[in-house]
């Protein structure tokens, strides 16, 4: 009798919470807030990968983009990386990694109230600059920092 009342509760209970995450949106998919572009993401040069996403506009250099990355990178598969920015209205921040088969390694678009921060652990196929453009409202702006990568790029 008593296995048959916890069962009954325990059913009763899952059923409730299940109804309420239903209709309060819990337990729907949201629209996801990445969206994959496929076309910044394809295999080329560098310098491709850059024109096709900033259509030729200039970049310049900045000291108010830091980029903390290791100098050497002891595993390739997985080099961890933070950047931030002093700069003002920074829409979007993207890292390239120059050697790389697939140069645009992230792109982190912001909304207006974040702080120009992201954290990220990207490959790296070997030894190579790793190059960061801050997109403002001003312009495009960059830093970037040589990487050697001792073993275990991406490619294997």
């Amino acid at each position: 009798m008593t296995e048959t009342r916890r069962a009954f509760i325990k059913k009763t209970l899952s059923v409730s919470a299940y109804s309420i995450a239903s209709t309060l949106g819990w337990l729907m998919p949201l629209k996801a807030m990445a969206q994959w572009q496929a076309e910044n993401f394809t295999p080329g040069k560098l310098d491709d990968s850059i024109t096709r996403l900033y259509k030729g506009q200039k970049i310049a250099d900045s000291k108010d983009i830091e980029l903390k990355i290791p100098t050497i990178a002891e595993n390739g598969a997985v080099v961890p990386l933070t950047v931030s920015s002093r700069l003002g209205d920074v829409r979007a921040i993207s890292i390239f990694v120059a050697k790389n088969p697939v140069p645009l390694a992230a792109r982190f678009e912001l909304s207006p109230e974040l702080d120009a921060f992201v954290s990220a652990r990207i490959k790296m196929a070997e030894t190579s600059d790793v190059i960061v453009v801050a997109e403002t409202g001003s312009g495009l702006y960059s830093a970037r920092q040589l990487v050697k990568v001792t073993i275990g790029g991406c490619g294997g």
